[in-house]
């Protein structure tokens, strides 16, 4: 018994020395037949020397050039090199490199110290050159030249900056920056250290704009150093140039939009009606471009992400706004098309005295549709979508009266509103707000709301959100009869097959247009109108809970064969007639006579300062 049961140990003892020889037999086979050694040979061989494309470069419509490349360079060391001198007793004399560099001992120890630690420097190598200090100006690079030769290790490395021929459209035109791990574990022609797009046009168009980077093939010796070129260069890659992109900005009107946001929170948004470039785009808070270009952008970026104006919020793509008065144009359109309301309707309006919803007017009363967007008549616009909804009542459980609000909710969407744009190139697009009739049945229950619950929609507060490049666009549909063309920033990508018809029918739109243009001639924006131009648009003046109400005006111009349509939103300013409108015809006035007639005009709203806590950069 004592035998058997020494024998069962034994036998179990063999059987794991058996596993464990045939594991590491099993590895050793591996080592030897299967794994391949041919890239780690050859980067014992060889270094493979980026050169980096030059970046496209970006224009406007009128081909003005807006950003550029300028030449910078790139300090690198290779570990492995600096360990031999120190093996062999000839150290570098880092404090003469701290001094020619601008920096301390402690801080080259620092640098050496993060280059090494793998965690933080992705894919680290001692025999490949590492970046110790990036973007040299060229001046740096010409003094550091003349005394790199102390400095076995050390080489440098060249590669271009972006530059900017006008100190405005940061939003608009984006930023390029240092890819992430995550970055190049997505897209295999990244390496560590290259440059991508960060946001605007330059994420946008980033593989058009990057090009592909060349390569030049060097040998190293059994220690590592640099001994020539492979094959005399045989086999080298030249790089190849990025796409060059026109814009559809145009610059001048780029740069007066952005002075006369100056001192304001806001954003201004122009488009061409018929094709859907957008001519400018402006937010404020903002900062020059320039600033976040090279060793700037370590500077000032923390200094922008901390601002409490949020400078990098692109008010214009992501800034949600209740549209207030400009909304009662749509309302109108839709109203006529669902037939709550005809060309000749009238309502009365008791004034400041109307209930539920107040004039802020004093004008006549019955009014027609043209008048009550001429004087912007809350009663009339509450009137129109109260009896537009309930125009076949409300049926059991309320099912007529929501037909009629989800066929409403349809048809103000048809405008561009509510949603973001997934055929457009512009970076950062939020979707805005039009509530579905589910919501309502989950705030109030299905049978707890009607046409008096939301009557806040009807004049553009409520639950409707709307971005200024969507109101813009909306101005642009009322310009064009009923459509438009997905707005874009790339003009040599012509989008005018990506025409969205609103669901209004064209005979609708003249009285809606008249109404505009009264206001621009008689009504809250006649005290700047345009000599010798007939303007239609439409001022608004939104709650807000946060301070003064916001300062809208949207609109187009010429009235016939418009070529601008604008939106303006200039936040806790007060009246939409008082900031937003001047402000509005100004731009129009710059874009259609490419100047700028009323001097006192331009630069009272240029120095005009709304917010204190907007700083300029």
């Amino acid at each position: 018994m004592l035998d058997d049961k020494y024998k069962d140990r034994s036998l179990v003892i063999h059987i794991v020395l058996a596993v464990i020889i045939i594991l590491f037999i099993g590895r050793l086979a591996q080592l030897q037949l299967y794994e391949d050694y041919t890239g780690i040979a050859e980067d014992n061989a060889f270094y493979r020397k980026p050169i980096y494309a030059p970046r496209g470069l970006i224009y406007d419509r009128n081909g003005k050039l807006l950003v550029y490349n300028q030449p910078t360079y790139d300090l690198m060391v290779t570990m492995k090199e600096l360990r031999d001198l120190s093996k062999a007793g000839t150290p570098i004399d880092t404090l003469e490199l701290c001094g020619l560099l601008g920096m301390t001992y402690q801080q080259f120890c620092d640098r050496m110290a993060y280059i090494k630690d793998r965690r933080k420097n992705y894919g680290y190598s001692q025999l490949t050159p590492q970046r110790f200090m990036t973007q040299l100006s060229p001046e740096d690079y010409a003094m550091l030249q003349e005394h790199l030769r102390k400095f076995p290790g050390f080489t440098i490395q060249n590669r271009t900056l972006r530059n900017y021929n006008y100190p405005c459209g940061a939003h608009v035109l984006g930023s390029i920056g240092e890819v992430s791990k995550r970055q190049i574990e997505r897209d295999s022609y990244y390496r560590l250290g290259d440059y991508a797009g960060s946001d605007g046009l330059e994420l946008t168009y980033e593989k058009e704009l990057r090009g592909e980077n060349g390569e030049e093939i060097l040998l190293r010796d059994s220690r590592g150093r640099i001994q020539g070129r492979y094959k005399d260069g045989e086999q080298d890659r030249m790089p190849i140039a990025g796409m060059d992109i026109t814009t559809t900005l145009d610059v001048d009107l780029q740069m007066i939009a952005e002075e006369l946001l100056q001192g304001k929170i806001g954003s201004i948004v122009a488009i061409e009606p018929a094709t859907g470039e957008i001519l400018a785009m402006a937010s404020n808070p903002t900062w020059n471009p320039s600033l976040l270009v090279g060793r700037l952008r370590s500077e000032y970026y923390p200094i922008l992400q901390n601002d409490s104006t949020k400078p990098f919020l692109n008010r214009a793509t992501g800034g949600l706004y209740s549209p207030g008065s400009t909304f009662k144009t749509l309302q109108a359109l839709v109203c006529l098309e669902q037939g709550g309301i005809t060309p000749s309707t009238k309502f009365s309006c008791s004034g400041p005295n109307t209930k539920p919803i107040k004039c802020t007017h004093h004008h006549g009363s019955p009014v027609s549709l043209e008048e009550a967007i001429q004087e912007s008549c809350n009663p009339f616009f509450w009137l129109t979508y109260k009896t537009t909804l309930e125009r076949d009542g409300y049926g059991e459980g309320n099912e007529k009266f929501k037909a009629n609000y989800r066929r409403w909710r349809e048809d103000i969407l048809s405008f561009g509103l509510g949603f973001k744009w997934t055929d457009s190139d512009v970076f950062g697009l939020k979707d805005g707000a039009i509530y579905r009739a589910e919501t309502y049945d989950k705030i109030y229950g299905k049978r707890g709301w009607k046409s008096l619950t939301i009557r806040s929609n009807s004049i553009g507060q409520g639950e409707v959100l709307v971005t200024p490049i969507q109101l813009a666009n909306a101005a642009a549909v009322i310009a064009n009869n009923g459509y438009y063309v997905t707005p874009h920033l790339n003009k040599s990508d012509s989008l005018l097959d990506n025409r969205h018809e609103a669901n209004v029918s064209r005979k609708h739109y003249d009285v809606v247009q008249e109404g505009m243009w009264r206001v621009c001639e008689y009504g809250t924006a006649r005290h700047y109108k345009l000599p010798n131009l007939a303007v239609c648009g439409k001022t608004g003046t939104t709650d807000n809970s946060h301070g003064k109400p916001h300062s809208i005006f949207f609109g187009y111009a010429p009235r016939e064969n418009p070529k601008i349509a604008i939106a303006v939103v200039i936040e806790n300013a007060g009246f939409g007639s008082q900031f937003a409108c001047p402000i509005a015809m100004l731009c129009i006035e710059q874009y259609l006579y490419r100047e700028i007639t009323q001097e006192a005009l331009f630069n009272r709203m240029k120095n005009l300062v709304l917010n204190s806590a907007v700083k300029t950069y």
